[in-house]
């Protein structure tokens, strides 16, 4: 079993900065590819960013360039900085885990088994 724990999420300005992380325990997770999905109110998850188990990474179009998602395997954690925030960032943040083993990272909220309680970032105006 994988226990998943966020924290880092906050009320910031536009423009300013977060960095969420996701502690794992229960099994190290270096070998899976692990995830970032996010949800505002009303609408669906959404894919943010991945770290697969290649250490390649995957960004939604609607953070590239603004958003890192790295891993400190020692620390079994995974980080995401999010750097120049709007508005429509404001979701709840949750992290993921995919232990299917593929070669490919998904981008499908429905194919991650195991997820985190969620923290809240706000962004004002």
């Amino acid at each position: 079993q994988v226990q998943l724990v966020e924290s880092g999420g906050g009320l910031v300005q536009a423009g300013g900065s977060l960095r969420l992380s996701c502690v794992a325990s229960g099994r190290t997770l270096s070998s899976y590819a692990m995830g970032w999905f996010r949800q505002a109110p009303g609408k669906e998850r959404e894919f943010v960013a991945a770290h697969s188990r290649f250490s390649t990474t995957h960004y939604g179009d609607s953070v590239k360039g603004r958003f890192t998602i790295s891993r400190d395997s020692a620390k079994n954690t995974l980080y995401l900085q999010m750097n120049s925030l709007k508005p429509e960032d404001t979701a709840v943040y949750y992290c993921a885990v995919d232990t299917a083993l593929t070669m490919v990272v998904t981008k499908k909220a429905n194919e991650y088994e195991y997820w985190g309680q969620g923290t809240q970032v706000t962004v004002s105006s």
